[in-house]
């Protein structure tokens, strides 16, 4: 299975089409025409759609199942869509896009999840309907116009970094559970240093964007300096990814002392014998202070 692509993207037309009107999934210009965006330089009059968003949303969501499905090779690993885990207030109102957990069943136990997607992906190209024809042709990247896609949506992102410090001071069960953001879009600059800061403090892991070209010509950032954001390339780099979350016993840990108290927390773990243990002891009395 291949990252996101324009093959992808005119799925969605293809199928949404089967249970929706051309005006829940378009916009219409005032010379007729129909498009996935209003074009860079259109100066007509604008309407604001709203129908397509819950589905894409599920379409995109779907996706991401399917393609974790495909490279997940351990049995006991399920992907879950709309999960919900109550001990970390993830409830029904507004449940988990997308996890990976060692039960197939939509309600779980914290320990019972191996890592949290928040899903922020979205129609990254410009795409024209012809009624009379049927055909979908595509018509410029994201570069020709005016929707902000997936990442380069500052209210997308604030959103998702604001579900995931939800969840991660939600109780101490969240602690070891792994949040990725999947996008399909380049990260904006003006959120590429807050990337790295939410990774290097341990709220979010990630941003991860899926889709390896987003434009018609030219390239994207690959990277941020401290991988807050990556570009994954192909199914191969992003399953190295997957198995780097899996390996890691990853631990968040937060806290406001004064260096007195921590000189005497690291006093106490450096009694431990090896370095697994220091660092357990020292969680355990970060946590209990």
């Amino acid at each position: 299975m291949r990252l996101w692509n324009k093959h992808q993207e005119k799925l969605f037309f293809n199928t949404a089409m089967e249970r929706a009107f051309v005006s829940q999934l378009f916009y219409t210009t005032d010379d007729g025409r129909h498009v996935a965006y209003w074009p860079k330089g259109y100066r007509g009059s604008k309407s604001t759609l709203q129908s397509r968003n819950s589905l894409i949303g599920e379409f995109t969501e779907n996706w991401v199942v399917d393609l974790f499905k495909s490279l997940i090779d351990d049995e006991g690993l399920f992907v879950v869509r709309q999960a919900r885990i109550p001990s970390l207030g993830i409830t029904s109102r507004s449940p988990a896009d997308v996890v990976i957990a060692t039960e197939d069943k939509k309600i779980l136990k914290a320990d019972e999840v191996k890592v949290i997607f928040e899903v922020k992906m979205s129609l990254v190209w410009n795409w024209q309907y012809d009624e009379e024809s049927g055909n979908l042709s595509e018509i410029g990247d994201f570069r020709y116009h005016q929707g902000k896609p997936s990442f380069t949506r500052s209210d997308s992102i604030l959103k998702a970094i604001g579900k995931c410090i939800d969840i991660r001071v939600s109780n101490l069960e969240s602690s070891k559970i792994p949040i990725i953001v999947l996008g399909n879009a380049p990260l904006s600059n003006g959120f590429s240093k807050k990337a790295d800061h939410l990774k290097r403090a341990g709220i979010i892991q990630g941003f991860w964007s899926l889709n390896p070209f987003p434009l018609n010509h030219g390239n994207t950032r690959k990277s941020t300096p401290h991988d807050g954001f990556v570009r994954l390339d192909n199914t191969a780099e992003l399953k190295l990814h997957l198995n780097q979350l899996f390996a890691n016993d990853l631990n968040f840990f937060s806290g406001m002392e004064n260096t007195k108290s921590l000189g005497k927390y690291i006093e106490i773990a450096n009694d431990e014998n090896s370095y697994e243990d220091k660092g357990l002891k020292f969680l355990n009395l970060i946590k209990g202070s």
